[in-house]
């Protein structure tokens, strides 16, 4: 298949719609594409409870979850028991948030980073911790301005994208058309140094080369940079 009006390194439409809701501390509508995310940042005293009491860390944690309209077939709600996909989502979410933060300059704090997809058209994890890094930097610059962190925690911005090998072609941030059929998945996260935190890449079928593996990295890369330019 052919993409329409997009070369193969070029994303998608790509928006970040700061305070979209009024109650959290941080909330970022964003879109990739047709791809739609409410991210939010919540604050709360304490820690998890697994942690031990002399660990003066703060903590970074993640869910997710599809709005049953969002993919173009109804899905159920996940109300008491979540999926293996769900989790897999919302531990790769949690992971990269904490990498770009350092827990000690947050001690006695839980912030949770919610996404909420309204409408999928691929991407939905990568759009998701790019609008959760958003909705964490807005939560982080409540913080300090009210005194209650009193150093900011965040290292470095982080940013993610999805990418693919379709019909033998590398390509950036992969619509679900694209993904379905992909021979090659790849969703990466990068630090704004160009650090890895994610690269997750996977053969649908057959393998694939060492080369294709470094082009999908280096067009990710790019695309990455520039989303970390729009935060």
């Amino acid at each position: 298949m052919k993409r329409e009006g997009r070369k193969n390194d070029e994303m998608r439409n790509i928006k970040f719609t700061k305070d979209f809701t009024k109650h959290a501390l941080g909330s970022v509508l964003v879109e990739f594409g047709d791809t739609r995310v409410i991210t939010t940042a919540s604050v709360e005293e304490g820690k998890p409870k697994w942690m031990d009491k002399e660990d003066t860390r703060g903590w970074v944690t993640a869910e997710y979850s599809l709005l049953p309209s969002a993919p173009n077939t109804r899905c159920q709600r996940e109300r008491t028991k979540i999926s293996g996909r769900t989790q897999e989502i919302q531990r790769l979410i949690g992971r990269s948030l904490r990498a770009c933060v350092d827990l000690e300059k947050m001690p006695d704090l839980t912030i949770t980073i919610d996404a909420d997809v309204i409408q999928a058209d691929g991407g939905t994890r990568t759009a998701s911790i790019c609008g959760g890094f958003l909705a964490l930097k807005i939560a982080v610059e409540k913080l300090l301005a009210s005194g209650t962190l009193k150093e900011n925690p965040i290292i470095e911005p982080i940013g993610a994208i999805s990418a693919g090998i379709v019909d033998g072609e590398v390509r950036l941030d992969l619509e679900y058309i694209e993904d379905s059929i992909a021979q090659v998945d790849s969703n990466i996260v990068l630090t704004k140094s160009g650090k890895i935190i994610e690269f997750q890449t996977t053969a649908e079928g057959a393998p694939y080369e060492q080369s294709e593996m470094l082009k999908i990295f280096n067009v990710a890369q790019e695309g990455i940079k520039k989303i970390i330019e729009m935060y």
